[in-house]
Parts: C-alpha cells; sequence; structure tokens
C-alpha cells in the first residue's frame, strides 16, 4: 500500500518519542509548572524574535477553535477563505466552544485571500446591525490547496484588519512546510508581519499527539486560559505535551522535517507533470501535491492499492510526509504512469 492521504498517517519522529523518554523521569509540577514547559517559553520566544507564549494542545482543531472563540469574544465573527478548514472541516467547533462565533466566508475558493477583498468585505458589513461584529481575520498557511501566504501578503492583510480593530489568526497546520518553502524567519511571517496568534501545527509534521497555540499579542486572546479550561484541554502532565514541542523547535528539527516533506512533493509534482494526460493543478508550495487526471485512472489507483484524498472526480490530493522516501514517490509515479495508460 502506497500512503499519501495526509501527513498526519506518519509516525512520531524519533526526536519527539526520545524527548517524551527523557520527560519521563522523577516527579515534576503539574499543569504547566515544570521544566520542560518554563524552557518551551523560552525556546518559542527566541525562534519567534519576540516574548511569547505558548499553550500545548492535543490538535490542530483545539487550537484553532480556543485561539479563535478567545479572539472572537461574545457576538464576533470570523473572516475567512470559503474552504478554510475552520469553515468546511472543524464541525464548527470555533462555534460550538466561541458560544456561536459565526464564519464569515470571503474571497474565492481554492485561493489565497487577497487584502482588497477582506477590505470590501469589511466595508460592507461596517455598520450594518444586523450582520455579526467583525472580529478576526483568518489565514491558512499553507491553505486547502497547498499555497503559501508570503510576508508581505500577510502584513497587506494584516493591516486591513488592525485598521478596523481585528486580529489576525493564522493556522499553521503546515507553517513549517510555508517557512521552508519561503525561506523566510518564523518571525517574519508571523509577528513582524502583523499575526496576532498562531495555531501552530507539530503533529503533522512528526509530531506524536501534540500542537500548540502561540500568542503573540496577549490582548488579542486574553481569556484564552478560561477557554482552555473550560474546554478541558489543559493538561494535567503538561511535561509531555510540553517535551514534544520544545524537541520540535530545538535544533531546527521542525525545519528539517518540513523540508523533507517539501522536497518528496517537488519530486512527485515534477516527474507528474510527464506523465501523458496528467496535470498538476497549483505550483507546488508545500508537501501538497494537487494533480488532475481521468476519473477512471484515479479509481485505478485506488484499486491498486494507491491511497490519497479524492477532491471531486477528477481531481486529487497527494499528501508528502516527514518521512516519505524518495522510492515510496517513485513507485507512486510507476502507478499513476500505469493508470493513465491502462
Amino acid at each position: 500500500m502506497l500512503d499519501f492521504r495526509s501527513d498526519n498517517t506518519a509516525p512520531a519522529a524519533p526526536e519527539m518519542l526520545e524527548a517524551l523518554r527523557a520527560a519521563n523521569e522523577g516527579m515534576t509540577p503539574s499543569y504547566g509548572g515544570d521544566d520542560w514547559t518554563r524552557r518551551l517559553q523560552e525556546r518559542a520566544s527566541a525562534v519567534f524574535e519576540a516574548p511569547v507564549r505558548v499553550y500545548p494542545v492535543a490538535s490542530g482543531t483545539a487550537a484553532n477553535a480556543l485561539s479563535l472563540a478567545a479572539a472572537a469574544g461574545t457576538f464576533g465573527s470570523v473572516y475567512c477563505t470559503p474552504d478554510a478548514h475552520i469553515h468546511l472541516s472543524e464541525w464548527n467547533a470555533t462555534g460550538f466552544l466561541g458560544g456561536g462565533t459565526k464564519m464569515m466566508p470571503v474571497g474565492t475558493p481554492g485561493a489565497k485571500l487577497q487584502a482588497a477583498q477582506l477590505e470590501a468585505a469589511l466595508a460592507d458589513a461596517a455598520g450594518w446591525p444586523h450582520k455579526a461584529r467583525a472580529a478576526v481575520v483568518n489565514l491558512v498557511q499553507a491553505t486547502e490547496m497547498g499555497q503559501v501566504y508570503t510576508p508581505q501578503e500577510v502584513a497587506a492583510i494584516a493591516q486591513v484588519a488592525h485598521a478596523r480593530g481585528l486580529k489576525v489568526h493564522m493556522d499553521g497546520a503546515r507553517f513549517a512546510n510555508a517557512v521552508a518553502h519561503l525561506g523566510c524567519t518564523p518571525a517574519e511571517l508571523t509577528v513582524q508581519a502583523g499575526v496576532d496568534i498562531l495555531s501552530f501545527g507539530v503533529t503533522k509534521n512528526g509530531g506524536l499527539n501534540a500542537d500548540a497555540i502561540v500568542v503573540f499579542t496577549p490582548s488579542a486572546a486574553e481569556e484564552l486560559e478560561l477557554h482552555l479550561m473550560r474546554a478541558g484541554l489543559v493538561w494535567s502532565k503538561m511535561r509531555y505535551a510540553s517535551a514534544q514541542v520544545l524537541a520540535y523547535l530545538e535544533n531546527g528539527l521542525w525545519l528539517r522535517l518540513a523540508r523533507q516533506a517539501n522536497e518528496a512533493a517537488l519530486h512527485l509534482a515534477a516527474q507528474a507533470a510527464e506523465v501523458a494526460g496528467v496535470r498538476v493543478v497549483e505550483q507546488v508550495q508545500a508537501n501538497e501535491v494537487f494533480l488532475r487526471m481521468p476519473a477512471t485512472a484515479l479509481d485505478r489507483l485506488r484499486e491498486g492499492g494507491v491511497n490519497y484524498a479524492r477532491r471531486g472526480g477528477e481531481l486529487a490530493r497527494f499528501v508528502c510526509r516527514w518521512d516519505t522516501t524518495r522510492a515510496e514517490v517513485d513507485a507512486l509515479l510507476a502507478a499513476i504512469q500505469a493508470a493513465s495508460v491502462s
């Protein structure tokens, strides 16, 4: 079986398991009073070149929903793209944990949000009492179609948002892949560009069972800790979650793993483009490859033991993991070639 469904099917990186083993020694204070959690705050502040507060959580959905619930506040709405993960793929967890937080889709499906689109949507809603109060703008990094926002694009959107009193949240499930692709610093893509709060993906890129919320602007999420408590998402044995995120950030592990996944995706896209009847739909900017091919060819791939995510009749997504090997990619390419000519 060839598995290209998602990067969250991968095993944990050995460094993450070693971090857990090392943390599993002796007694330590609970609920974040441990040394691993303290060191995580210091390490993250160094990585992002600014004082930050990091809250490890169990999943990306928890990170998104709790960040947005805290940032939107009572009666707030979140502006996002029509196919944003928070809007289509999380069973409205944000609305549930936020007590009714509303999503306000804006922009074009499959594309990045543009600053001008946000400006127009906010201007249209201004002063109209029957529309939910604009509170937060959400950016997905990388997007649902694998596209990456540049620091300049983030800054342009943040400028519009902040001018109208909105906070900026980044869903960074594949934030590491975006940074690895752009070659910029984490700070340039977040705090220096105007991001107030980040859902920091770990699980998809070698983690075991922890993601994190990174707060750059304390006033943007003043009640986050209360939301965490009410949702039952404060770790009792916090050291195990913090140890994972800390190991992820140490020695550039997170970027090394992301580069491995990105390189595998680039190889897959370059070779797939040479197969007759196969078209690479988007430029590969992270670790996702979108291929359009006849529906019959996609059916043959599935029947032949290739796992992938179908996106409509002739479109499929193939995700490369941190541990995807060149041999796996070449085997997939051979299967695509065979399915396309059968």
